[in-house]
């Protein structure tokens, strides 16, 4: 488990928690709160640290690579995010399983690698799945498209990768539809039982459910295989790694992406045992109920391994609301000594492959005005109703109730 705490950056004054301020990235992790509270902030963090754990303990680079001014403009900057340091304020903490990251006030990045615990690190696949993704929908060849986000870029490699896997059609998860792929004319449709479109024609919800499904589908499964594959490296076949790493580095004149596909390309060989789903705002452009469906499936992703992670951001009551199902199903399972009869039931309420146990999932709550974050409770285990998302659905039902006393004053 990694862990993350953070003091002035960006909306972020600090993070607050009874493990003073850390806020722990459990199996499911949610972000939720107002625009403009940090809650993507974290998540790019997150992303960022995840993805430095990994090529150091890979071996890919060097500590003497992440200075504090690389780390700042450089790899903060593939998130855009560099702009979010406060000069002799922030200060950002980040814990893994493998290795330690301190950003000092003084503008310092400190780097621990931890003894012990190679053995137990999970070589991730991190995807981080951004709220712009509908962009690729929309536009036909959105690659060709210059100053496009490095974080969509990298998205939109995976989707690429990831329509490969449409054979004849796919089922979606909403309204009964299916996905065809022309792969002559690199054409995705939506069908139904009466329709037919091309994807940048569809409507706003199935231009934002398919590149995150058909994403998170692709590298679940990919990640799976390898996981279940898995092979070390002999010491001979290490070594070799390495040289071809310096090889790489020492190659001149080869610009920063053409060293970082080389890499890639190299260190493919590890195979990959958890996948780190990161994802803004699954519920984008959807009905409720397309909402706990999407969420349902990444949930069953994540189960397919037991190192796999999910982090959701999201402004959604529904989707906390589904949650809370997600965890009392988890309850109901681990309670033992159900009958075949009883699981089924369960089964046709909710998917036993997308239920949570009680301990692998925790909220926070963003708020923009303290500019802090908090762990939300929890009662006999399961989310907590006292949360911003439904204190906003109070409040409409309470702004309702004094209009109909205004009326009954003057009717």
């Amino acid at each position: 488990m990694s862990r993350i705490k953070i003091k002035n950056f960006g909306p972020l004054k600090e993070t607050v928690s009874a493990m003073d301020g850390w806020i722990d990235i459990e199996k499911v992790t949610v972000f939720t709160g107002n625009q403009g509270s940090g809650k993507s902030t974290v998540a790019k963090l997150v992303s960022t640290f995840t993805w430095m754990e990994k090529v150091l303990t890979r071996g890919d680079f060097k500590e003497k690579e992440f200075t504090a001014a690389k780390f700042k403009n450089k790899y903060c900057g593939y998130h855009r995010i560099s702009n979010y340091f406060i000069k002799e304020r922030t200060e950002i903490f980040y814990e893994g399983d493998s290795y330690k990251f301190t950003y000092t006030r003084q503008g310092e990045l400190i780097i621990e690698k931890k003894d012990g615990t190679l053995n137990k690190y999970a070589l991730p696949q991190i995807m981080y799945v951004p709220a712009e993704r509908n962009f690729i929908s929309m536009v036909n060849k959105p690659n060709l498209i210059k100053d496009l986000p490095d974080a969509l870029l990298v998205f939109l490699t995976e989707y690429n990768n990831a329509k490969q896997l449409i054979k004849g059609s796919l089922e979606l998860p909403i309204n009964h539809a299916q996905l065809e792929y022309n792969k002559q004319n690199d054409i995705v449709y939506v069908k139904g039982e009466d329709y037919k479109v091309k994807l940048m024609e569809a409507s706003s919800g199935f231009q934002s459910i398919v590149p995150l499904y058909l994403v998170s589908l692709h590298l679940s499964e990919s990640v799976k295989s390898q996981a279940n594959n898995a092979q070390k490296m002999s010491s001979d076949e290490a070594k070799r790694f390495e040289a071809e790493v310096a090889n790489i580095w020492n190659i001149p004149n080869l610009t920063d992406e053409q060293r970082r596909i080389a890499l890639s390309a190299v260190s493919a060989r590890f195979n990959k045992s958890a996948f780190v789903n990161i994802v803004e705002e699954p519920e984008q452009n959807l009905y409720p109920e397309s909402q706990w469906m999407i969420m349902k499936q990444l949930l069953a992703f994540n189960n397919s391994l037991e190192a796999n992670r999910l982090v959701v951001t999201t402004h959604s009551p529904y989707l906390i609301n589904s949650l809370t199902i997600a965890v009392k199903t988890g309850m109901l399972l681990a309670s033992g000594n159900l009958s075949d009869e009883a699981r089924q039931r369960i089964g046709t309420i909710y998917p036993i492959e997308a239920a949570i146990h009680p301990d692998e999932i925790a909220i926070y709550e963003f708020n923009e005005v303290e500019g802090t974050a908090t762990v939300l409770d929890t009662y006999h285990g399961l989310p907590s109703d006292e949360n911003f998302l439904n204190r906003m659905l109070e409040k409409t039902n309470e702004d309702f109730a004094e209009l109909l006393e205004i009326q009954q004053e003057y009717d």
